[in-house]
């Protein structure tokens, strides 16, 4: 009974800090990035006053890395241990948690790669995270297919993260709140993933 009681508490923890604060910083770094359309200095400019706000190296331990780090390993976790459940949950659900999972191990690798090729650059190398930065990296055709993909990825996990997340805190609870969310989701998917994509491509 206390395991079945911990689980429940770690589950509604992961399910929150993939919507607050990590999905918060997930449209936040997008629309950043996505100032690399209006050009190199448009983007270098948004990137220097993220990098200049107060207590910087707190907030991010405090409201990125800590939350990712949890909700990364516990989603891991849940990707090897949960099964689909075709009884309560549609076939068309259960494709979504299947990709769930999925996408959520691609975005924790992801996370770690893209901070070693920006923030990690500048912490071991002294390199200013920049457009040059960004550029410089792209300039490889497979990391700019890997990057559109895992792009793609992280967006659908948060998008479809989002349905989830009003279903476990009981907020959708009728069927048809249900279906018409979802189309809400693939709206947000679409959109983000316009945003992300057209930035790595203007990095290009």
């Amino acid at each position: 009974m206390a395991k079945s009681k911990n689980e429940f508490y770690l589950r509604r923890i992961h399910s929150l800090l993939g919507i607050i604060p990590i999905g918060a910083f997930l449209i936040v770094h997008l629309m950043v990035n996505h100032q690399a359309t209006q050009g190199a200095e448009a983007f270098n400019k948004a990137s220097a006053f993220m990098e200049s706000l107060p207590f910087l190296i707190v907030v991010e331990l405090v409201l990125i890395y800590i939350p990712i780090l949890y909700h990364g390993l516990y989603g891991i976790h849940i990707a090897f241990t949960a099964k689909e459940n075709i009884g309560h949950y549609s076939l068309f659900r259960n494709w979504m948690f299947a990709l769930q999972r999925l996408t959520g191990i691609i975005t924790f690798v992801f996370v770690f790669v893209h901070l070693w090729q920006t923030h990690l650059q500048k912490v071991f190398f002294g390199k200013e995270v920049n457009y040059d930065l960004m550029h410089a990296t792209l300039q490889s055709p497979l990391w700019v297919v890997i990057y559109i993909i895992c792009i793609i990825a992280v967006v659908f996990h948060f998008s479809n993260g989002l349905w989830s997340f009003l279903v476990t805190w009981g907020i959708l609870q009728s069927k048809k709140s249900q279906r018409v969310f979802t189309w809400v989701s693939l709206a947000v998917f679409l959109v983000l993933s316009y945003i992300g994509v057209t930035a790595i491509l203007a990095f290009t």
